[in-house]
This record gives structure tokens, sequence and C-alpha cells, in this order.
């Protein structure tokens, strides 16, 4: 009885040797960060241009425009805020269009430069570029770098009636690496949005 306990330990004993000793065979080769494959569509664009709204563009035919009825629970303050939808790639950018008269354009001004630097906390930096565009619209677009929840942003206006402010979010938690393949994808298509945007 005492033999074949002491056998069995002593196999046990081989065992876990030949596995340590068998695994030192070959040489460690670290494997490079893996990420999903993702398929992104072929680039083609429509109009967004519906009777009654203050402005037109171009947006991807892989999106959706929806309009945004509730800000934070309760109702945007005029009927043309709209969010352009990506569902394939879980991201939207919100358009939030304000009336100049009933805000000063100095406001509004402030206020997308302090969304934009709400991110600060989290940002490794944060770049800025003026932008004028045919037709009476101007602007200023915004890359945030770092694990920020919003890499793009930007506004529009005409300075004299019309103020439109735009942003990329992902449902999804903020991971600079993990999404900069999508990122680069859709910011083209936000790009060619503001390229295309005209006032009415």
């Amino acid at each position: 009885m005492i033999n074949n306990k002491l056998l069995i330990a002593y196999c046990s004993l081989l065992t876990i040797i030949f596995i340590i000793f068998s695994g030192c065979n070959s040489p460690y080769t670290p494997k490079p960060a893996g990420y999903f494959k993702i398929d992104f569509p072929e680039k083609k664009y429509q109009s967004f241009n519906k009777p009654g709204y203050p402005y037109s563009f171009e947006y991807p035919v892989y999106a959706n425009v929806i309009k945004d009825s509730t800000f934070f629970g309760d109702s945007t303050e005029n009927p043309w805020w709209i969010n352009v939808d990506f569902p394939q790639f879980s991201a939207r950018i919100y358009l939030s269009y304000k009336v100049i008269g009933k805000y000063k354009l100095d406001s509004l001004l402030n206020d997308a430069f302090n969304l934009t630097n709400k991110h600060s906390v989290k940002a490794t930096y944060i770049d800025d570029s003026l932008m004028n565009i045919s037709n009476n619209v101007h602007g200023e677009f915004f890359k945030v770098e770092g694990d920020v929840a919003t890499t793009y942003q930007f506004f529009l206006t005409d300075s004299t009636r019309n103020f439109i402010r735009g942003a990329l979010y992902f449902d999804a938690t903020p991971n600079e690496d993990s999404l900069r393949p999508v990122n680069q994808f859709l910011v083209d298509d936000m790009k060619h949005l503001i390229g295309t945007f005209k006032w009415k």
C-alpha cells in the first residue's frame, strides 16, 4: 500500500518536472495586440435637405438622421436638433442648433469652447482649427486626443442668425486605441458633412 502511494507520488513528480522542462524548449515570442476586424462600408453620401430646417448637408448612406426630441430628459429648445446615427459602429454625431438673437454669439462660442475643454482632464492634447466654408459658413473644428468621450467636435455659424454644434460620440467606454480605426473612418464623414453644410 505504501509502495503504491510512493509510486503515484513519484509519477506525479516526474510528470510535473516533464511539463516544466518541455515548456522551456521553445523561445517566448510576444504576440502583438489584436483587435476585431472591422469591415467598413464604401463611402457614399446622400442629402439632408428637409423643408423647415434652417440648414442642409450631406451624410453617409450607411447612417440615419434622427430627430433629437430630448435633452437630458427635457425637450429640446427648438425642433431642429438632430443626430446622425451610425448603428453599425454604435456611434452618433449630435447636432444642436441655436438661434443667434435668442443667445449672444459670444455666449455660444464660449459654451462650445467650454464643452470641449471639459475633456482636458483625460485629454493628452486638444487641437483646434478654424474653418471657412462657402455660403457664409465658418467655424472651428476640435480634435481631442486621449481616452475621452468625444474625439471630434465642431461648431458652425454665420455670425448673425445661425449656430450649430456637433460632436461625435460612441456608445462604448472611451478607449483611444480600440476606437481609433472607427474614429478615423467617421471623421472623414464628419468633415464631409461640414464641407457640404449650407444655411438656408
